[in-house]
């Protein structure tokens, strides 16, 4: 028994000895448990942190800050107060401040002593009105808060915009907002949000019994400062992307321009576009952006899938060169078209005949590319049409196309390449053939491509069959990108073919008007631009019109697409607008003349009645 009752004491002693233990380190050394418990005698006055810069690559600032004050209320802390005096320091309707209060009041056991906003984004001029009489507003007090400013007018679709999140998006993103916090919504404000935004700051006061502020927490050791959010350098050229935007004024279509040995997007232009006027305050424009029948805000650089037309022959050229069905001798006939199956024929435009591959390329003839892709798919190497269309299949999607790029741009869509699987479901298996996808000859058909992948195209060829993913941001302090920016992407034709096709789009462009070089227009004396026209189908009126291009030619600074909707031919409309920028670029100036000229025919140019909208 005598042992049993020591072990006993022994075990009470130990236990005593942990429990005052912890009790000392709760009590003494641990303050949480009683910070926690003093947290609701506390306020935080939030300090939010500058949103992160956005500069052009040559360092100008496309998205800046500017100061605003937001006011805000702790509706219990208000007593009676002249709402006709607030209404008229704060320019708003008396009643707007009434219809807020009594909601504050119906609420005001759920809201507490919490400061709610009462009105966003004041400037400093209507604050310091607001602040000269405060005194006599117990309850209101302003809060400062940047905005975005935007000191040129270049790429609103591209930039994205700003607002507060609403329920389902701090739902989406658990314990980083809270109500009044803003976030980018689109463009690069969205796809860098993590970058730029920053982390919140705070300053703790104490309340007394009386539920009065008297003093700062531990004399603000507590507090925390905020952090500005990390700048970003975009690959954009500013100038380039305003003047592009000029040239697209009143006209619906895209343009992209990337510099061929990076990759880096120098312009991404969707037209009609967003004004950069709107973005600061997108809410007030809301209504009127969603409501406008030409859709500003869809990004038709990255979500618009179109038939890539004609610019296609210089893929289909380059397959048939690496499956050896295609040599730059060989020469087709074509009399104004493509015969086949009976009576049905693909046209094509008036020119000499028989070509060969260069000349092809040069005048664009649809017929010599409708024999390069019977070749391909009728190639006796393959046991069926259907693994050679598979064959050829994985070709295409070495080239970016029929899938996303993986850009580091927003809403990126992928487009459409055809399967033989899918033609197996529509015709039965073996039920199909060559002349059953005629069309893919000349990029019509079941073919999807976004002006993005057609600028990629552009730069593809340009190397001499590579490709850098394009990409929107820069490396820079605090901010890199991902690895695969860096990384060729080699597409599956070898790379000494490609010369064999950039001779005839340089001859398309610079063998002079009369030769039946189809972007003869395009030739700017020096610049060496090599280019292909493409003039893609369009069921909801006249044909899209589309140009490919880039220069000079043997060391490539620019690869640019133009895709205007219901604009023509392809020499009309996107071939001028393309090679104007290409000049932009690289002279910076447009040659007097003829091509100032062309740059006037251009801007005054409003196509918009042409286009179907719903």
């Amino acid at each position: 028994m005598v042992a049993r009752e020591r072990n006993l004491l022994i075990g009470l002693g130990v236990a005593a000895v942990i429990l005052i233990a912890r009790l000392f380190i709760i009590q003494i050394v641990d303050t949480s448990y009683k910070e926690s418990a003093s947290n609701n005698s506390m306020v935080y006055d939030i300090i939010y942190p500058t949103r992160g810069v956005i500069y052009d690559r040559n360092g100008k600032i496309l998205v800046g800050n500017k100061v605003a004050y937001d006011i805000l209320v702790t509706p219990n802390e208000v007593g009676e107060f002249d709402t006709l005096l607030l209404a008229s320091v704060l320019k708003t309707d008396p009643q707007a401040i009434r219809n807020k209060m009594a909601e504050y009041r119906r609420n005001r056991s759920r809201i507490g002593y919490q400061s709610m906003v009462m009105m966003k984004q004041l400037s400093p001029e209507d604050y310091m009105r607001f602040a000269e009489v405060q005194y006599k507003f117990p309850g209101f007090k302003g809060q400062v808060r940047s905005i975005r400013d935007y000191p040129i007018n270049a790429g609103g679709n591209l930039l994205g915009y700003v607002s507060e999140v609403d329920a389902s998006f701090i739902a989406a993103h658990p314990g980083e907002y809270r109500s009044g916090d803003y976030a980018g919504k689109t463009g690069i404000e969205a796809a860098r949000e993590k970058d730029l935004r920053g982390v919140k700051g705070y300053h703790i006061y104490l309340r007394n019994s009386r539920n009065q502020i008297e003093e700062r927490y531990k004399g603000g050791a507590m507090d925390k400062e905020a952090v500005p959010g990390h700048d970003i350098v975009t690959t954009i050229d500013a100038d380039l992307q305003q003047y592009g935007q000029e040239l697209m004024a009143n006209k619906v279509g895209s343009v992209v321009a990337i510099e061929p040995k990076t990759g880096e997007i120098l312009s991404m232009i969707s037209s009609p576009g967003i004004d950069v006027s709107m973005l600061a305050d997108i809410g007030k424009h809301y209504s009127e952006i969603v409501s406008d029948p030409y859709k500003p805000m869809f990004n038709r650089t990255v979500q618009a899938s179109y038939p890539p037309g004609s610019v296609f022959k210089l893929v289909n050229g380059l397959i048939g060169l690496q499956e050896g069905v295609l040599d730059t001798k060989m020469a087709y006939p074509c009399n104004r078209g493509y015969r086949y199956s009976g009576n049905h024929k693909l046209g094509c435009h008036a020119h000499r005949s028989p070509l060969v591959l260069e000349e092809a390329i040069m005048m664009s003839c649809n017929g010599f590319f409708c024999y390069v892709l019977k070749s391909i798919l009728e190639n006796r190497k393959y046991k069926t049409i259907e693994d050679a269309f598979d064959r050829w299949r994985e070709y295409v999607v070495s080239f970016g196309f029929g899938r996303k790029l993986g850009s580091d741009f927003p809403a990126e869509l992928g487009g459409t390449i055809p399967t033989s699987k899918y033609y197996d479901k529509i015709y039965g298996k073996g039920g199909w053939k060559f002349t059953t996808v005629v069309s893919l000859s000349i990029g019509q058909g079941e073919i999807g491509v976004t002006p993005l992948q057609i600028a990629n195209l552009s730069a593809t060829v340009a190397n001499r069959g590579y490709y850098y993913i394009p990409h929107i941001v820069k490396d820079s302090p605090g901010v890199e990108i991902a690895p695969k920016f860096h990384e060729r992407q080699y597409t599956e034709v070898d790379t000494t073919e490609f010369k064999k096709v950039i001779q005839g789009m340089w001859r398309a462009v610079n063998s002079g008007f009369g030769s039946g070089g189809t972007a003869s227009i395009a030739a700017v004396p020096g610049l060496d631009i090599c280019g292909k026209t493409g003039t893609a189908q369009n069921p909801h009126g006249a044909d899209n019109s589309v140009f490919i291009c880039f220069a000079p030619k043997d060391d490539p600074k620019i690869a640019i697409a133009a895709y205007i909707e219901n604009a023509g031919f392809g020499a009309t409309w996107a071939c001028p607008i393309a090679s104007l920028m290409v000049e932009k670029y690289l002279n910076g100036s447009i040659a007097e003349g003829q091509r100032k000229d062309l740059e006037k025919r251009v801007m005054e140019g409003n196509l918009l009645d042409r286009v179907h909208v719903k």
